[in-house]
């Protein structure tokens, strides 16, 4: 069945500090409507401007995704973008006020917490998924990141990262699912190799660093604790105690062996969230980072823009489901009511048949002399046979029961359909059939490009014996 978007039930709101710039910020994710998406609103500024979480606004990747519309940025979007993703928030306004997301522990953690304890509310609109049509490769030959999407049913992403480093190895990471998000995935904190500390400061980042917001990896043993002092007085921390013990900095234990990878994992949910649609497929990554997949979201973007011209795909050329000879065993219909000529497959939640519209079909003597149009009223009885076909099938000895018309509703005409056209209905259950009763949404497709759509509830009777 149909998948509905959702937004939370109620505002959630946290404080803390930019991982880079160290400002304290406030945030608050409040609800959304249907198709709004996930937008932040820089509620510190007397405008109070809103910039849309779109892969296209990226403008800076390091350590970090910043996002920038007409000057006005917000940066370190990708932990709470994972958050909403990985726990299926649709829509979301995310206000703050300053320009960095609060990076609490390092993780996504305590943003999918709150979202867990508010809840979700369902909307009434579907949730629109992005499907790959066939593999679509990424390479940096650069940076030396390597990514690939396939085709595949689900939300499924594979990590592997190694960065040359003999205190990381190469660690993998997998999610098969995006349910595994929460308990698997969000508590995975970020990390840096100590190495990198000197740098990243005199860069002017990390300025909102801590122990408790990240896993310094130590790659060298026996490191001096005037090198840790004199970084801990760059960084600002000169106050702090931090020493080296074992492999991580102040001996920090990891949640999960492979817990960078897990991270990594993270990142990418986080920045593909910059797509604009939940993603079915399996991601396949080699040492990724922000730039890669933020590189990739874009990719995605205009694979989705390429599809929407060419529209949705059906293969009409394989051997039917049913035939017309199958079909007239099932329905009572017959010339010239008779608005099904095959289905091409049938799931335990939908069903596509397909009607050729000829000139030969007599309503269009009178509809319209030297115009002939398909009335609406045909296409959607056209759909209610197909949908008629789907509840049919559910049933032993079909030819003993009927389906009646009980409500239509959001009926919506696209485009007009003429003769010489294959209109192909694609119908899926809006929600589980009970006692006879079957409620299909569907939409109806010429050359992949939607023509007409409806709701519709029938009820499955046996009028013979």
């Amino acid at each position: 069945m149909n998948l509905k978007q959702h937004t939370l039930k109620g505002s959630i709101s946290f404080e803390g500090h930019g991982l880079h710039t160290g400002k304290k910020v406030k945030m608050t994710v409040e609800p959304a409507d249907a198709n709004f998406g996930y937008k932040f609103q820089r509620v510190d500024l007397d405008d109070q401007p809103i910039i849309p979480a779109d892969a296209d606004l990226v403008t800076d990747t390091q350590r970090g995704t910043t996002l920038e519309k007409k000057g006005v940025k917000v940066c370190t979007t990708e932990h709470i973008l994972a958050a909403l993703y990985g726990m299926q928030v649709d829509n979301a306004l995310i206000k703050i006020d300053n320009e960095e997301i609060p990076i609490m522990d390092g993780s996504a953690a305590q943003f999918v917490e709150q979202i867990e304890k508010i809840g979700l509310e369902e909307q009434d609109a579907d949730r629109e998924f992005f499907e790959f049509d066939e593999n679509q490769p990424f390479e940096c030959l650069e940076k030396g990141v390597e990514m690939l999407a396939i085709p595949y049913e689900d939300f499924r992403i594979t990590v592997m990262v190694d960065y040359n480093s003999e205190v990381l190895g190469t660690q993998h990471a997998s999610m098969y699912e995006i349910g595994e998000f929460q308990k698997e995935i969000s508590p995975c904190r970020t990390f840096v190799f100590l190495k990198e500390l000197e740098f990243l400061a005199k860069q002017g980042l990390i300025k909102g660093g801590e122990v408790d917001n990240a896993i310094v990896l130590v790659e060298r043993e026996n490191v001096p604790q005037e090198e840790i002092d004199a970084l801990a007085k760059l960084l600002g921390k000169e106050d702090e105690t931090y020493k080296v013990k074992g492999r991580t900095l102040n001996n920090i234990k990891l949640k999960f062996i492979n817990e960078p990878a897990r991270h990594k994992l993270l990142d990418i949910i986080g920045d593909l969230a910059l797509v604009g649609k939940p993603i079915k497929g399996h991601i396949l990554a080699a040492r990724p980072g922000h730039s890669g997949n933020t590189s990739f979201a874009k990719i995605i973007k205009n694979l989705m823009k390429e599809q929407a011209k060419k529209g949705k795909k059906f293969d009409l050329d394989k051997e039917p489901l049913y035939n017309i000879n199958d079909i007239e065993r099932m329905l009572p219909h017959r010339y010239p009511f008779l608005l099904v000529d095959k289905i091409m497959e049938i799931t335990d939640d939908g069903i596509v048949g397909v009607k050729n519209i000829t000139m030969n079909e007599p309503q269009f003597t009178g509809h319209f002399p030297g115009n002939p149009v398909m009335p609406g009223v045909l296409q959607i009885e056209a759909m209610a046979q197909v949908g008629g076909i789907f509840a049919l099938s559910k049933v032993e000895d079909p030819e003993y029961y009927s389906t009646y018309f009980m409500k239509i509703d959001n009926v919506k005409f696209k485009q007009k359909v003429i003769p010489g056209d294959t209109v192909v209905f694609d119908l899926k259950l809006l929600s589980p059939m009970r006692r006879g009763l079957v409620n299909m949404g569907g939409t109806a497709y010429v050359n992949g490009k939607p023509v007409m759509q409806a709701e519709m509830l029938a009820q499955v009777i046996k009028d013979k014996a």
